[in-house]
Formats: C-alpha cells, structure tokens, sequence
C-alpha cells in the first residue's frame, strides 16, 4: 500500500510540474513555479485566500477518505459499503 502511495505522490508531482506554460512559469514566484497560470499573486491578501483554500482542501479530503474507509453508519444496506465492494 505505501509504495502505490509514494508511486502516485511522485506522478502528481510530476504533473503540477508541467501544467504551467514557460511565459507564466517565468512570471511567476519561486514558489508557485509551475504550477499555476498568469501573473501570480500580487500581495498579502492573495496568498492568505490560498493557504486558506489549501488548508480547507486538506481537511476537506482528510475526511472524505476517513468516512469512506470506516463511515458510522451501522446499517449494512447503507449506499456507502456499495463503493467500498
């Protein structure tokens, strides 16, 4: 199981590092290089408005893998055991 991880890790990596065109991989921060499109974030602001997104986004999949691994729901005909056959 850790090697299908670290396998996909290293293909998504792979992936954020060729979405940017060489214009905005050029334009952009240190940080966001490769990644992203256009000019980048301009001040403070944008990157509070990312982080939170991050942060939300984490939590978002944190819990949408622990539901779907082990849900509470003790009912056997329940639609969430249909996707973990």
């Amino acid at each position: 199981m850790k090697k299908i991880v670290c396998i996909l890790g290293i293909f998504s990596l792979n992936y954020l590092s060729s979405i940017a065109c060489k214009v905005c991989d050029r334009n952009q921060p240190k940080l966001l290089k490769g990644i992203t499109h256009g000019t980048g974030p301009q001040g403070l602001w944008d990157y509070t408005i990312v982080y939170i997104t991050i942060i939300i986004s984490l939590f978002t999949l944190y819990y949408t893998i622990k539901w779907l691994i082990k849900p509470q729901e003790n009912n056997k005909n329940h639609i969430k055991y249909s996707i973990l056959k």
